[in-house]
């Protein structure tokens, strides 16, 4: 179970098991965690939990929410991780998830590689790695590019407008919205926190932009 660590000046305050989907920090008494210090906003974070994965996200605060010492706004955590809320240090615990991935934003210059396919009747295996699937652009200025799903996590979309992540399983694909006001679609259909499984040939619609999840 993922748990947060807090500490000041290397001694450790309090720790916190992340039981909730929704965990909140500041300085108000009613947050989940509370850090009594006048750097700290009333309601300075959130921690979002979606299946194994938690999501820190900045509440607007006056000083700002920093990972690793870079600011953030909104940013999956991985194991290890440091949050930092003036002058308190907050250590990331999550042992079972993979500390090896990394988040990857779609659509950057450059060639992309295609994913590799699988051979007709050859057997598949269990392993994540077999799993070849891609996201194909269909509309705007990247319309016909593919971008491989080799990351565990791949985020798509545009940050403060629209985000959708799609997270490789054992059993396949799921797509679930991260954040913006506009929610993404699947075949026209809304989608929200909770992960929607892909098919192959499913439609995605998100900040404007047409894709398709092709699964080899």
């Amino acid at each position: 179970m993922p748990k947060m660590i807090v500490s000041i000046d290397g001694v450790v305050i309090k720790e916190v098991q992340l039981t909730k989907d929704r965990t909140t920090l500041g300085r108000r008494p009613y947050n989940d965690i509370v850090i009594d210090n006048l750097a700290v906003s009333g309601e300075h974070a959130v921690l979002q939990m979606m299946a194994n994965e938690v999501y820190l996200e900045d509440l607007n605060s006056t000083n700002g929410t920093y990972v690793n010492g870079k600011a953030v706004k909104k940013q999956l955590l991985q194991n290890n991780d440091t949050v930092e809320i003036g002058k308190y240090k907050i250590k990331y615990i999550n042992e079972v998830a993979n500390p090896g991935y990394e988040k990857t934003m779609i659509i950057k210059a450059g060639s992309i590689a295609p994913p590799p396919v699988r051979a007709e009747g050859a057997p598949a295996t269990a392993e994540l790695a077999s799993v070849a699937a891609a996201i194909k652009v269909l509309s705007g200025a990247a319309a016909g590019r593919e971008v491989p799903l080799v990351k565990v996590v791949t985020t798509i979309g545009k940050p403060g407008v629209a985000v959708a992540a799609i997270t490789k399983r054992p059993h396949g694909f799921v797509v679930a919205h991260v954040e913006g006001a506009n929610k993404p679609t699947l075949n026209g259909a809304a989608i929200g926190a909770e992960p929607v499984a892909l098919k192959n040939g499913d439609l995605l619609e998100l900040a404007g932009t047409q894709m398709q999840f092709v699964q080899a």
